[in-house]
This record gives C-alpha cells, structure tokens and sequence, in this order.
C-alpha cells in the first residue's frame, strides 16, 4: 500500500511538473531558432557604420560627400552636452541604470498593447532601438521584439554606457537621407554637431521618434510642437533651468534649408569618384574616406560665373546663325515631322527654343596651376543634370590651331631663329585618313615671306605647315615633343597635325600650355592630394611628377612669341576689351566649319584651357565663330578675376640665361643702328642665335619693297 502510495506522488510530480519542463524545452528551442540570425560577439565588438566619404577642396571646403547612407562620426566628448540630456530625458531616463531593457516600462507597454489589442506602445531602450538600427527590421512583431531584447543586452555587455550614446547619435537615422547627429546638424541647421544651441538639440531629438512626421522643413508647426515636448523632458530632468525652458519654448523654429555641399564642381567631383571608385570599389560610399583635392572653390566659382555670363549669349548666335542661313528646316526635321510645320517655324519661341535643344553648345574649361600640377577649376558642360559626360577630360575635340605652337617649339628648340622667315604660300598636306588637303589661311590670302612671330601672332595656316614640311621635315618630331609636353591622345604623324587636325581632351591641352610656362618642365596634372581613412591614416599621398622636357631657354622664347598673340595678335580682345594686362600668353584656335573654338593661355601661376563647341562634330557655330569670338571671351573675364580673388602677385615670366634680347632692324634682321631707315623692334634669340652684324644701309639692308609690306593686309585665323 505504502509502495503504490509512492507511486502515485511520482505520477502525480510528473504529471505537474512535465508541462513545465516541455515549456522550458520550448521555449529554449525558440530562442535558439530565434538567435540563429542575431549578430555574433564578433559582428557585436566591430563596430562598423556606414560613413560617407568627404571631398574637401584645397580650402578645405566640403565640395561632395560619396556615401550610401550620409552620416559622418563625431565623438561623443565632442558632442553638445545638451544633446545627450534631450536623448536621455526623451528617449530613455533609465538609461544609466538598465541592462538593456527596462522591465517597469516593458511590462507598462505589454499591458497597454494587450487592452488595446495592438502594438502602441513601444517602450524601447535606447540599447533595444540601436539594436534595432544596427541588427534588426523595423517590423512590429514578436519575434523582432525578443531578438531586439537579446541583442540590447548582449550590446550592454559589449560596451560602456558612453560607447553606446556614441554609437546611437552616429547612427540614428533623422530624416531628409541625414545619418547620425552631425549630417543632421548640418542638414537642418547648416553647422557642425558641437555648435548647436539646447533647442536645435531638441529639435534634432524630436525627430528621432518620427522623422517623416517631425521634419521642421516640412512640417514646422509639428517640430515646434514636438521640440517644445522634448525641452519639457529636459525640464523634468533638471537639464534646464525654469527660465532656460521658458526662454527657449518662445524661440522660433529657423531651419537652413539648402544642402550640405555647395553644388559646386559637379564634373570635378564626378571624376574624383571615378578615379577612387577604381581604386576604393564600395568601400568609398561607406568608409568614411576623407579626400583631399586641388580644387579652389574661389576659382571654381569664377569659372561657373564666366561661363554662366557668356554660353547663353554664344547660344544666342549661334541660334541666329541657323535662322539666317535658313538651316532651320534642315536642323529640325525631326522635330517637325507629322506637324504643322509652317505654324511651328512661325513660332519664334518654339524655334528658338527646338534650336537650343539641337543645336545646344557645350563648354570645357580646365584651370591649372602649372608650377605644381593642381587643377584648381574643372567645369565639363553646360549643365551636369543635363549631361554627365565630361567634355574636359572625355572629348577629344581636333584644337585647331591652338596645335601650332607645338610645331615652332620643335622649330626653335632645333636652331630655327623666331626671325626665320617662311612663304605664305599654298600647301597640299596629307590628312590621317590619307586623303590630301590644301588648306587655306583663315580669310583665303596668301602672302611673302613671314617670320615665326607674324605667323604665330595671326594664326597664318599656310605658314605653319610649311615650317613642318620645309624645316622640320619630320612630323614624328612634332608628335614627340607634344607627348612629352603632356598631350596623352593618339597623334597620328601626318602634315595636318600642324593644323590640328587630331582630336585632344582639354584637359592634356591645358596641361601641355602649362609646360611653356613653367619654364620647359611638365608636371603632370592632379586632383587628388591625399586620402585618409576615418581615423585620420593616410591610406594615399601625391607625389608630383615632374620632367624637364623643354630647354628652358625654348619654353621662354615659345611665351615670347604666345605673349605677342595676346598682346597684339588674334588674343588680342584680352587686352583691349577685357582689361587683363598680366604678362600672359596665348593662342587661338577655330577647327574647320567652325565646329570647335579655343582658347589656351597661361601666366606664370595659372594655365587655362577653354572648348566651345557642340556634342555633333557636323554642327557648326556659324560663320565667324572662332576662339578669339566664342572661347576667349570664357577664358580673359576668368583669369582676370582668379589672380584678383587669389591675390596672386603680378609676375613676368623670367628670361634664362642663353637668351638675349636685342634690337633688330625689321627688314634685315640685324643689329639695329641709330640710323636705320627701317622700324627698329625688339626680338629674342638663343644667344649663340643672334644677328652680330648691324644693319647698314649700303651693305647690309634691303628694303625689300618695304613700304608695301607695311600695307599687306594681315592674314588671320
């Protein structure tokens, strides 16, 4: 009996402790299958936010961030004090005393969801909405609800109470793609994180509980309202003063409303992020990179302006051009098929407008300074939103003349003197396709003999390809000293490369100019000076490539003769009509059609390349539309303003010993005498060059029919 008894009391054991031990069994596995998917210790210890990288000009401007989600890290000592007492006193009261979850404001919430039979109240811990950032979705179920639980206190285990602020106001998301506090404050506010005030503080916590609802640039009168609350928390907190609170609950709400970048250099920015994300891959919208440029938002700006003063007025022409030589009809075939033709071209608004669409001109300017490489201004077309496509560094676009001086620099650096003289006469050159061409000088005349000086300073074609074909003889040579000068494009070796007629980007142009005025060395152009990770380590760091590839003494007899095309040559509007009168150099230079115009010129501290064409090479600019009319006028308001915006001292380029300047007679070139019949000028010679007999009337000089040749009419290009 005593036996059965004592079988009975274990039934009767199993049979009430069993259910307890199968919900134990359970509830384990539950977990179990819930943690399988929860960070490990390894992922809990590595803190790794998605950080955008940072594109800061030379002075030190913030010109673009790259990033995925746009959050910069701040640490928390340097993060306003009132900043930290909003989230505490708004989102978590408890915070220093909890291990994760707040059981009181737990239980609290569980009950309220139960009697109203839906998720209300939320009742998270600032560790529990961490984990939910970090970890987690943001579905309101159960099963997120115990995952975010087990996280929060495997978190609290990981990290300090102050590690975990950190990591919470770096991470949050605020609205209007703003991650973490400082993007925030410079979203809202247009400042850094430590400079805002106890109620920017309280707006920026506001928007924690719903961004969307909260956002004081859409929707103000609920940012007060909810700032107001949260300023009502620091109160109770003791965070505040009851005058501090009463003084700042009557402060309005003043938002900054453009962005955190400026807007500036978008083509510049966009080649930054070519060349990192070739070096970076995905690591640069997420790594919190720091990259520093050459850019000069001082002279990116004057370049954005000159070039916003001027392209409309060119696309004006250029749509009046089409208007007059009646090309409407041909240039909008398109656009006028299945229409009312007569009614459109009637409407000078709609033509006007069809003509910009199709006709539309597009720019390129490159600024560089050539003592050191920097390119300190890039702008690639019109209009970034309209086109990506980088016309400065991806269109290769035939120069025109702005080529010919490649071609007197091999003529001078191979013992030809700038007095050397060369017929003006016709030439039959070979095209790269192996056709043959017989150009013609820019108004159809042809001349005498001309120096290198006339010939440079008026654009003379014909001149120009007879130096090749006569004195140098070797169109390779031409092709190698331009590679070497900078010019990186294929350059087929053919006569017509003396006229330009191969496709360069403006960028290598402007950078092979740069090569004059930097004495004969070339520096290669650079954007990029360094590259920093997150924490301040140099992950990369320019070094500048130089190489002399010119004799100096060449470099400064080749300015010389740019400095006469801009003095009084076909450069020179930049004199007379646009007021810069810095020692400077320049060329011109039109393409056949005039499908293309240019402008290159330097001083000794800024070398600046400007394209005017458009995107369709069979489109044309219309008559009379060449550099001196439509590029020019982009480059000289330009560099007159970026040497006065940059305080850049006035400088002459400095002549190198082996150069002499002397005083010649015009006509003879010989020393010129007191008693010389003809124009006396200066000109310069490598020293062992120089005329050293005088010029004398009965043995030396001919007029050679001098008063006709002073009334030739100049030929131009």
């Amino acid at each position: 009996m005593k036996q059965k008894k004592t079988s009975l009391s274990k039934i009767q054991k199993w049979l009430i402790w069993s259910p307890v031990f199968f919900f134990i069994i359970a509830v384990s596995i539950y977990i179990t299958l819930l943690t399988r998917d929860l960070p490990s210790l390894q992922q809990l210890e590595s803190y790794k936010p998605k950080l955008a990288s940072k594109v800061y000009s030379i002075d030190m401007q913030v010109i673009y961030e790259y990033y995925e989600e746009k959050r910069s890290f701040v640490p928390l000592e340097e993060m306003p004090e009132h900043l930290i007492q909003a989230v505490i006193a708004t989102e978590d009261r408890k915070f220093y005393d909890h291990w994760g979850m707040d059981l009181r404001r737990l239980f609290g919430a569980i009950l309220k969801n139960i009697v109203s039979v839906q998720f209300k109240e939320g009742a998270s811990t600032l560790t529990q909405q961490l984990a939910r950032q970090l970890y987690l979705s943001l579905e309101k179920t159960i099963d997120r609800k115990i995952k975010e639980l087990i996280t929060a206190i495997q978190i609290e285990r990981t990290y300090t109470k102050q590690e975990i602020l950190e990591m919470y106001l770096n991470h949050m998301y605020f609205g209007h793609g703003a991650y973490g506090g400082q993007s925030a404050a410079v979203k809202y506010f247009g400042k850094d994180l430590q400079d805002l005030t106890a109620d920017e503080c309280a707006i920026l916590v506001g928007l924690l509980k719903a961004p969307n609802n909260y956002t004081p640039i859409r929707f103000p009168n609920k940012a007060l309202t909810r700032r107001n609350i949260v300023l009502s928390a620091m109160h109770q907190m003791e965070y505040l003063t009851s005058d501090e609170y009463r003084d700042l609950i009557k402060k309005p709400i003043i938002v900054h409303s453009g962005e955190t970048t400026t807007g500036l250099a978008p083509y510049f920015t966009e080649y930054i992020r070519q060349i990192m994300q070739e070096k970076y891959g995905y690591d640069l919208y997420t790594d919190g990179l720091s990259i520093y440029t050459t850019l000069d938002t001082r002279a990116q700006y004057l370049a954005e302006k000159s070039v916003r003063d001027n392209l409309p007025k060119i696309q004006n022409t250029v749509n009046k051009y089409h208007i007059n030589q009646k090309l409407v009809k041909d240039v909008l075939s398109d656009k006028l098929k299945n229409s009312d033709r007569e009614v459109l071209l009637q409407d000078s608004t709609w033509v006007d407008s069809a003509l910009t669409e199709k006709v539309k001109v597009q720019t390129a300017l490159v600024s560089i300074d050539p003592r050191n490489g920097h390119i300190i201004a890039m702008i690639g077309g019109r209009d970034f939103q309209e086109s990506k496509y980088n016309r400065a560094v991806q269109a290769k676009r035939q120069p025109g003349s702005t080529f010919k001086p490649f071609v007197y620099t091999v003529a001078i650096d191979n013992g030809y003197p700038t007095t050397q003289e060369v017929l003006n006469q016709p030439v039959v050159v070979m095209m790269p396709d192996g056709t043959r061409w017989s150009p013609r000088n820019y108004d159809g005349r042809v001349g005498g003999p001309t120096t290198f000086r006339e010939a440079l300073k008026l654009s003379i074609n014909l001149v120009t390809v007879r130096v090749l074909q006569g004195l140098i003889r070797k169109p390779s040579l031409v092709v190698d000293y331009a590679h070497k000068m900078g010019i990186k494009s294929d350059l087929p070796a053919v006569d017509a490369i003396a006229l330009g007629a191969s496709g360069v980007t403006p960028l290598e142009l402007t950078s092979a100019y740069g090569t004059f005025a930097n004495g004969g060395v070339h520096v290669e152009p650079v954007a990029i000076l360094r590259v920093e990770d997150k924490n301040g380590n140099v992950l990369e760091q320019h070094i500048p490539k130089s190489q002399e590839v010119l004799r100096k003494q060449t470099a400064y007899i080749m300015t010389d003769l740019l400095q006469t095309v801009i003095n009084e040559g076909t450069g020179a509007r930049v004199r007379w009509m646009y007021n810069f009168y810095r020692p400077a150099g320049g060329k011109t230079g039109t393409t056949n059609d005039n499908s293309d115009a240019w402008f290159m010129g330097f001083t000794p501290q800024i070398a600046t390349g400007v394209w005017v064409g458009i995107d369709d090479f069979s489109m044309t600019l219309g008559e009379g539309q060449d550099g001196s009319k439509v590029a020019l006028p982009i480059w000289a308001p330009y560099m007159k303003a970026v040497h006065d915006s940059l305080m850049l001292p006035e400088q002459n380029f400095i002549m190198p010993e082996g150069v002499v300047r002397v005083e010649i007679c015009e006509d003879s070139k010989l020393l010129a005498q007191d008693d010389c019949p003809c124009k006396v000028i200066e000109e310069v010679f490598f020293e062992e060059l120089a005329p050293t007999e005088y010029c004398n009337d009965s043995e030396n000089f001919n007029r050679r029919n001098h008063d006709d040749k002073r009334k030739r009419k100049k030929v131009r290009f």
